[in-house]
């Protein structure tokens, strides 16, 4: 294997030519035994310089100098025993665990035919240094991410000329267009078939795929879903990887060390996904342990199970404003509990990508969910908001933890934070930005409290203002649900909000279904006073 002008075997790995080599090309004459013996010392030699180079930042040309001369096919990495094809790091004679454990976790290697990181996913970089950016473990080839990145640049570009365009007419245009209308049909009409299911020769496919390569290549996604969401899928991971680059350029993150990459909680292990700022003494672990209760981190699990034998925490501190069967809620002023608070932002930072808060706590009041056991109350989620917020935010950062997600949680803490503000006599909205799973959260509950209130309401003619006040949800937030539900239109100059009777239908139809779910916010359990101020 060649990587653009491979050192010689006698020569170190910043090209120079040891003194050693150059007197054993000069016995050109010297029997075999002596030719296999100048080879093992040459192999001696390059061990030596693995282990210097390995104490610092691994370099490839210090990897490459190690693989003997053979003539074998192109691309493939042979066995220096037997010189047959190797699927693993493991399988090479050179490789020692400890030696070479920074290399595995440096450097892209999920498969030994990814020696050369040649291109990325996202197909903008000619070398890629994390398997998230590896288009060898995407089942892809480097040409075939570059043909992807060429035909999603133009898509952006064609978007961002129709948004454009749609901004300047923003007043006119309250209801999607018929080119916008044609495009969710097509939408519509490719997605009918994603439940169909794999047919048997597909299945013996991905089986195939899966038996040969394991775990070191990414499942076989064809045919599993419809194109268009398989598309879809392939732009995220492109956008994440090309992030994770930025901020591996950047400094501020580096595959394979300072980044905690899975947390012991609980019961729980949770894989994390994104860099929380930790001491770097902590982060560099890779692995934290974190007691669920006083949410303190630790280095070792021995550590952790010293600590619950004698902490005496087994809930939030602050006072329990909301009980209702195993559901409490503890209001936690960050002033008063600055480390738990602190604690709590660091946590939560390794599931969110926008939040910036770690530290200056003061200002903020905690609102943390929990279910109770026999054993404590579980952390299960929690929101904060500014004591004094200017523009009436009731939310500055929620989030769900990760075991408890997709189980009706989210939106139980974002009606408590409305139910506050019914109580405040205010009208709320959350800080901006929302992350990707809030924004879907948010734009779920607000579709839900306006049906329920269309549901309702008896009358004929309906005002925003009076659904902002019934329901504390800011107008702002009411008109772009409206919209997006297109019962919002514009005609003769005024805005008219239509009863569509489908939706409400639709919806009324998900609640029966539902049945006397738990997982809502009863006002009656609510034991609390807004604060008068700090």
């Amino acid at each position: 294997v060649h990587v653009g002008q491979r050192p010689m075997a006698g020569s170190g790995s910043d090209g120079t030519e040891d003194s050693d080599s150059s007197a054993e090309r000069e016995q050109t004459n010297s029997s075999e035994s002596d030719g296999n013996m100048v080879k093992r010392q040459r192999l001696t030699r390059a061990s030596t310089r693995l282990s210097q180079s390995s104490q610092g930042k691994p370099t490839l040309s210090t990897t490459m100098s190690l693989l003997p001369r053979q003539k074998t096919k192109p691309g493939v990495i042979h066995s220096v025993i037997d010189h047959s094809p190797v699927t693993s790091w493991k399988g090479l004679p050179w490789f020692n665990t400890n030696q070479n454990a920074e290399l595995i976790s440096y450097y892209c290697l999920p498969t030994v035919y990814c020696l050369l990181f040649a291109g990325h996913l996202t197909g903008k970089h000619e070398r890629h240094f994390a398997v998230s950016g590896c288009p060898l473990y995407h089942n892809l080839s480097a040409d075939e991410c570059k043909v992807k990145a060429i035909s999603r640049d133009k898509q952006e570009e064609e978007m961002k000329a129709q948004e454009e365009s749609n901004s300047r007419h923003a007043t006119r245009h309250q209801t999607p267009t018929s080119k916008q209308s044609r495009y969710k049909e097509q939408v519509n009409e490719m997605r009918k078939g994603r439940n169909s299911g794999l047919q048997k020769e597909q299945k013996e496919k991905h089986m195939e795929h899966r038996q040969t390569h394991g775990n070191t290549r990414e499942p076989l996604l064809e045919n599993i879903t419809s194109d268009y969401d398989l598309e879809l899928f392939r732009k995220a991971q492109a956008r994440a990887s090309e992030d994770l680059e930025k901020l591996r350029i950047q400094g501020q993150i580096t595959e394979g060390s300072n980044m905690i990459k899975t947390i012991l909680f609980g019961r729980y292990e949770l894989d994390t996904w994104y860099h929380s700022p930790y001491p770097e003494e902590y982060a560099r672990l890779g692995r934290l342990y974190v007691c669920e209760f006083c949410l303190k981190y630790m280095k070792s699990q021995t550590i952790l199970r010293r600590h619950m034998a004698k902490c005496v925490w087994k809930h939030p501190p602050g006072d329990e404003v909301y009980r209702k069967g195993a559901i409490s809620v503890f209001e936690v002023d960050g002033k008063k509990n600055k480390i738990y608070c602190q604690n709590l932002c660091l946590l939560a930072k390794l599931f969110l990508d926008h939040k910036t808060l770690y530290y200056d706590v003061e200002p903020f009041l905690f609102y943390v969910m929990t279910d109770a056991d026999n054993t404590g109350c579980h952390l299960v989620g929690y929101f904060s908001k500014e004591k004094n917020s200017f523009l009436n935010y009731n939310v500055s950062c929620i989030l769900t933890m990760p075991q408890y997600m997709r189980q009706g949680f989210g939106k139980m803490l974002i009606d408590f934070s409305y139910l506050l503000s019914k109580v405040e006599e205010k009208v709320g909205s959350p800080e901006r930005p929302l992350s990707d799973l809030g924004l879907i959260s948010y734009r779920s509950y607000w579709k839900e409290v306006l049906l329920r209130y269309m549901y309702n309401f008896q009358g004929k003619e309906i005002s925003i203002k009076e659904i902002s006040q019934e329901t504390a949800v800011n107008p702002v937030d009411i008109v772009s649900t409206l919209q997006s539900l297109q019962m919002l239109k514009y005609w003769k100059g005024k805005h008219l909000v239509l009863k569509r009777q489908d939706l409400i239908d639709e919806w009324k139809a998900k609640e029966i279904k539902r049945g006397n779910s738990n997982k809502t916010i009863d006002p009656t359990s609510l034991k609390w006073t807004p604060p008068k101020g700090t």
